[in-house]
């Protein structure tokens, strides 16, 4: 009996602010982070990531954000190619339909984590999964908006789906003092 094919798989992070929440955060925060991540997994020679057009897919670094600012190991698979794209087609049916993504709750790295663990049975790093709500647990009144667009913002701009979803632009900071936890006041 041949032994099975084993496929590398790995999480391509990405820093959407540029290194601005590592200098930035302390102030607007009250708490340091190292970055506002974005990821996707590369496998079977793709990469795939979800944002609010759905599931997408492009050659590795392949995205606007250029080259990740890391790459984690995840492990290996021996789900083939075939099965995986099924897999990715029964999920953009149901969990990770575009309509589905919400910034803190149900976003990129959701999807990284939830397909990381069907491939190979492992997480994503904890430091990305935990990031939403370290930032909804500050008392600061000044929180990314999850419903603004980098158009919106930069009246002009004109961007697609793919385009906002992985916009080179830093995180926009709006007043948003509804965010506040009431254990906070």
């Amino acid at each position: 009996m041949e032994p099975p094919n084993l496929y590398p798989v790995k999480l391509y992070v990405y820093d959407l602010s540029k290194g601005l929440a590592r200098r930035l955060s302390p102030i607007m925060l009250g708490k340091q982070l190292e970055g506002i991540w974005h990821t996707s997994i590369v496998v079977h020679k793709d990469e795939f990531f979800f944002g609010s057009g759905g599931i997408s897919s492009c050659p590795p670094g392949g995205t606007l954000l250029g080259p990740p600012d890391s790459v984690v190991d995840v492990g290996s698979t021996e789900v083939t190619e075939e099965i995986f794209l099924e897999y990715l087609s029964s999920l953009g049916e149901s969990l990770f339909r575009g309509e589905a993504y919400n910034l803190f709750e149900h976003n990129c790295n959701t999807f990284s984590n939830e397909v990381a663990q069907f491939l190979t049975g492992r997480k994503i790093p904890s430091y990305i999964t935990d990031l939403p709500s370290e930032v909804l647990s500050t008392c600061s009144p000044v929180l990314p908006s999850p419903s603004l667009e980098p158009d919106q913002l930069y009246p002009g701009l004109s961007t697609t789906a793919e385009q906002r979803d992985h916009s080179m632009l830093a995180p926009a900071f709006v007043q948003n003092p509804g965010m506040c936890l009431s254990h906070c006041t």
